[in-house]
């Protein structure tokens, strides 16, 4: 939250004058946005900021447009920019009297060139740098660890007999899911692998997908949990998008879930040398089909050391919806599905999703020590501690 409360604070003025030139009252204006953030993570510190905001405070709605977006490119590319998005539409879009259909219009343009600003901004996530395609070597080790590693894998979270089913990654076929779905098989969740050979990620795969998932809901009369690993989570989410009343859930693992046209990956490279024309051109409409958020809950797993793909593309929008989660782990982006901690998290958040719950109160502490987001709040409230003393002392 530190480093988002000037883009909050410079946002919530923003939108609350985007409001009053839409017709509304500052009051009224001030409410709808308040309105808007109800649901989002950081809704209590936002409020302070909307309260705060005062008549005499309100300024010019291009300078406070223009702020918003350089408070955006210095913090550079971020899915969540989105919620932003979705929050000036609202507003923008509400119209309180018929006599100001012209500020109407004026206020959706402003949203517009807002869209257009930070699609501009997020076109700016470089690919992963050298060091970390260096230790994609790493996949060895965890390949090879994983037959000694996985009899002491935890087993505690209950399957019930719930349909999963799981698409392998660009290039992998069935055996590089093989743990993920051993392990689960194991906790009583029931597996169904993809069975169509090597995904190469081409749209026509899709139909057959569908049938599939098709055959699955009918077998359980169930919804069914989605599990994709790197391009296997591009199929995992437009199944979801598609079928939101036969999936359950979709759990992406280092899958590039959005900004796929603009994305910057030594992979393309690859693809367009074997597949002879470039990727983007052939499944544009395919990609764009990724860029909505589906319906039901979702959970990314990314890696910031993933030297394929850009692990900003593998996070989704967490302050969209409340059942929209991302996780950090550590490892390499081609041994992720023989990393220990994948097929932890990959059993919890099944778990806690299927029962309405987050993945933290079915996480033992052991297993917590496992994931960044553990020891980023434990530096957190460590540097919060040296504060506090040097305050006290001084």
């Amino acid at each position: 939250m530190e480093e988002k409360i000037i883009l909050y604070r410079s946002f919530t003025r923003f939108a609350v004058a985007l409001g009053v030139l839409n017709g509304m009252s500052l009051k009224e204006s001030k409410q709808a946005v308040k309105d808007a953030f109800e649901h989002h993570p950081y809704a209590e510190p936002i409020f302070d900021f909307i309260d705060i905001i005062a008549i005499e405070e309100q300024e010019d709605i291009d300078f406070l447009f223009n702020e918003v977006i350089r408070v955006c490119d210095e913090l550079g590319p971020s899915r969540d920019y989105l919620t932003l998005q979705v929050i000036l539409e609202a507003i923008a879009l509400t119209v309180v009297d018929a006599k100001k259909l012209e500020e109407n219009t004026a206020a959706l343009e402003i949203v517009e060139q807002f869209k257009v600003a930070v699609s501009e901004i997020n076109t700016k996530i470089p690919k992963p740098p050298l060091f970390n395609m260096l230790l994609e070597t790493r996949s060895i080790l965890e390949w090879t660890s994983i037959y000694a590693l996985f009899p002491f894998i935890p087993k505690r979270i209950k399957g019930e007999g719930r349909p999963v089913l799981l698409i392998p990654p660009y290039l992998g076929d069935d055996f590089s899911t093989s743990f993920v779905r051993k392990y689960l098989d194991s906790l009583g969740f029931v597996t169904y692998k993809w069975e169509m050979g090597f995904n190469m990620v081409k749209s026509h795969y899709i139909p057959r997908l569908e049938e599939k998932l098709d055959d699955i809901y009918e077998e359980h009369k169930q919804k069914v949990s989605i599990v994709g690993w790197s391009g296997g989570g591009i199929f995992a989410k437009i199944m979801a998008n598609r079928h939101p009343n036969q999936v359950e859930q979709i759990l992406t693992i280092a899958s590039p879930v959005w900004g796929v046209m603009d994305m910057k990956t030594p992979v393309y490279g690859i693809l367009e040398f074997f597949r002879g024309s470039s990727l983007k051109e052939r499944n544009k409409r395919f990609l764009e089909e990724l860029e909505p958020i589906p319906d039901v809950p979702v959970t990314c797993i990314y890696t910031k050391t993933d030297g394929l793909v850009p692990w900003k593309h593998c996070m989704e929008a967490e302050s969209y919806r409340k059942d929209i989660k991302n996780i950090e782990v550590y490892g390499s982006h081609s041994g992720l599905g023989a990393n220990a901690s994948v097929l932890l998290i990959v059993a919890n958040s099944l778990s806690a999703n299927l029962h309405g719950r987050k993945i933290e109160d079915v996480t033992t502490f052991i297993e917590k020590i496992l994931y960044p987001f553990y020891w980023n709040r434990k530096r957190k409230a460590f540097k919060l501690k040296r504060k506090l003393e040097k305050a006290t002392a001084s």
